[in-house]
């Protein structure tokens, strides 16, 4: 007889058979298999929060299949996924197999290589019941929330609302930072700046105003376009003298390994990936990839984590790549220790290659497009973090005029370090200027001195990484759940895509504000913040799940219960959003309406005027075949590309974003392709011009 070892995905589980062999049989339980019920609370409130699961509906041939195989081994070992989600999906299935919890059939697989396999194997340990009553007390606290809160929303605005304790705290971020850019009233400033020469150098170098009379000038300083033009007045016949020139060696560190959050936000810079397609491809990579002359092999470590910990194992690897591919001298004086923020899991290493030998471009034949990015991605930061310092020659300089300084600072690569693999810098478009050769008292040329008019900017929309960042920051949500909380808020209609910015929709704005007037703790970020605090304690069994519950509940069900007395007989009506689109049926503005399947566009005199259309998204660019507008689609996965708004007439498509920019060679639209390293493409046929994002 075998022994049964049971994982979540048939991925997985071929290639833990693998290094296995014979003796195992691997199977899948395709993720949970019992949750609570969705028709009804399914919590007793009453009785210690006790949860009602039952087994979940499509899944009953795969518990009679875990139950068959269980009854034909020697022995089941539990090896779901290495995180709360995955303890509690091994608890359940030790519940239904009812296997004996005070045994050591739980194991844990890092990285699903045959070493890391042979390592959770050697190692099994009892289910650890702090993490799974942690997963049920958030799971519990999110069907309360959910179930107790969505019928209120229900009843004083629309059907089919949902509230969740995280989504809608997500939610209200976005909210905020809308009515900011609402209230932001620019500020008028100027800058003087100037360009220099150092005869006999014809370098030309630029230089900006920094002091005038002793004060530091900032944007309070010069106000308006009067003051710029009296400085430029004095400064017009004045001698400009250099005064001081600093040289020195500056160190650039590298980033450290990857974890969730920062791997959802650069694969969002870089690539232009949604944090749903990261996690989708990262596990991919987890589970395991055919790769030829290897077969099924794990190529990255568990993707799930927010721990900077490296292993000595991964380091040496890492150190013997880089010193053979470059050289001792590109490795630090000593291995590097990244600190690990202190509410984080310390559970699982960073994410980072599970085999470092194995480089993207050996790989590329046996990855797809996606999986080849994010390999790359993954592998790079990973060997450069274990690299040695970037050192920059870098020259500050002060030029002294009629009692005005002006600063200009310069800076050349002395040593490229880490750089020569990975450089976060570069999403920064951080360049290095070389200055000509300056000494104190030289005497040099203005070649042009000019006043630039500035208003201050209003702060940015978030995008999915910069929303990503936020949740992390302020420590909302965990690795696992920032790709599915945005998801949901925009699959619930409470924030929508514009480009790569996230936008709140009316219903979002209505929904938020009506929160935020009844139940103020549930939107407010460090009340969940501190909920998370509480349920990393309940998993480090440092306080009990029902207690947390408790504390929880009793606030909220009198929140409520003073919410529905306050809003008796009330309801608020979602305000219709105004468009320029005119009805070709009546010649009213049409309005933006949420229906069951989503928005759509409707005419507001209804029932008079019935008529609807679809919304359609246009973009900046034109058909580079029929000049017709370039509009925004979506594929029936949900990945989002661009179409000619003449379809079928014309039926150009692709994947690259159209841009304001125009082909120099054409006049075309240009495209994007890649993320803010890509490039920038004319897809008109027979041109081929192209340029990288950011060059000219």
């Amino acid at each position: 007889m075998s022994d049964l070892v049971i994982v979540e995905s048939p991925a997985k589980a071929k290639t833990i058979q693998k290094y296995l062999g014979k003796g195992y049989d691997v199977i899948a339980s395709m993720g949970h298999i019992r949750d609570l019920p969705k028709s009804k609370l399914g919590v007793d409130v009453e009785n210690g929060f006790e949860p009602q699961y039952t087994d979940m509906k499509g899944k009953e041939d795969v518990i009679k299949k875990l139950k068959d195989h269980a009854k034909k081994c020697d022995r089941v070992y539990l090896a779901t996924d290495p995180d709360r989600e995955g303890e509690a999906i091994s608890w359940h299935i030790a519940q239904i197999l009812k296997l004996d919890m005070n045994e050591n059939n739980r194991v844990e697989f890092n990285e699903i290589t045959r070493s890391g396999v042979q390592a959770g194997m050697s190692h099994p340990h009892k289910i650890d019941l702090d993490l799974v009553n942690a997963q049920q007390a958030r799971r519990i606290l999110d069907r309360l929330v959910g179930y107790k809160l969505s019928p209120f929303l229900w009843k004083k605005v629309r059907r089919g609302l949902s509230a969740g304790r995280v989504q809608s705290v997500a939610v209200r971020l976005v909210v905020d930072r809308e009515n900011e850019i609402r209230a932001f009233v620019p500020q008028e400033y100027w800058s003087i700046d100037a360009k220099f020469s150092a005869p006999p150098s014809r370098k030309v170098f630029s230089a900006k105003l920094v002091w005038v009379d002793g004060d530091r000038v900032d944007k309070n300083e010069i106000p308006d376009k009067d003051t710029a033009d009296r400085i430029l007045e004095r400064l017009q016949n004045a001698v400009y003298t250099v005064q001081s020139v600093k040289k020195r060696v500056t160190k650039r560190h590298p980033a450290p390994p990857f974890i969730t959050s920062t791997l959802q936000q650069d694969a969002s810079y870089r690539l232009g990936f949604q944090s749903k397609r990261t996690m989708k491809v990262a596990q991919e990579l987890y589970e395991g990839i055919d790769v030829q002359g290897m077969g099924a092999v794990g190529l990255i470590t568990y993707m799930r984590t927010d721990s900077l910990r490296i292993s000595e194992e991964a380091q040496k690897a890492a150190a013997a790549y880089v010193t053979e591919r470059y050289g001792k001298e590109y490795l630090p004086p000593e291995m590097r220790v990244y600190k690990t923020k202190k509410n984080a899991q310390d559970a699982h290493e960073a994410i980072r290659p599970s085999l470092p030998h194995l480089t993207p471009a050996e790989l590329k034949p046996s990855l797809t497009a996606d999986q080849y990015k994010l390999y790359k991605l993954i592998w790079e930061r990973f060997i450069a973090s274990q690299m040695a310092d970037a050192l920059l020659d870098t020259v500050t300089v002060e030029i002294e005029a009629d009692n005005c300084l002006f600063k200009t600072t310069g800076s050349t690569m002395k040593f490229e370090g880490f750089t020569a693999v990975y450089d976060e810098a570069k999403t920064d478009k951080e360049e290095s200027r070389n200055l000509p050769e300056l000494e104190n008292g030289m005497k040099i040329k203005v070649k042009s001195l000019e006043g630039n008019q500035h208003f201050t900017q209003a702060p940015p929309r978030y995008t999915e990484a910069m929303l990503i960042k936020a949740l992390e920051e302020n420590g909302i949500g965990r690795p696992s759940t920032y790709a599915p909380t945005i998801t949901t808020i925009i699959s619930h209609l409470y924030v929508e895509r514009e480009g790569k910015q996230l936008k709140p929709t009316v219903l979002g704005e209505v929904t938020t504000d009506l929160m935020k007037e009844h139940f103020e703790n549930i939107l407010d970020v460090k009340f969940t913040a501190a909920m998370e605090g509480q349920l990393d304690d309940v998993e480090g069994g440092k306080k009990s799940w029902v207690e947390t519950l408790e504390d929880f509940y009793g606030d909220f069900a009198r929140t409520l219960a003073a919410a529905e007395e306050k809003m008796e007989g009330k309801r608020i009506k979602v305000p219709d959003e105004e468009t320029d689109m005119v009805c070709d049926a009546c010649g009213r503005n049409m309005v933006i309406k949420i229906g069951r399947y989503g928005r759509f566009l409707a005419c507001p005199g209804f029932p008079a005027c019935k008529n609807t259309k679809k919304i359609v998204q246009e973009t900046v660019g034109n058909c580079p075949r029929c000049g017709e507008k370039i509009i925004l689609k979506k594929s029936k996965r949900g990945r989002s590309f661009y179409g000619c708004s003449a379809f079928p007439d014309c039926n150009f498509m692709t994947w690259n974003i159209p841009t304001e920019e125009k082909c120099p060679n054409c006049s075309s639209t240009l495209f994007q392709k890649g993320g803010k390293s890509g490039m920038l493409i004319c897809e008109k046929e027979g041109c081929g011009y192209s340029r990288p994002v950011g060059g000219t």
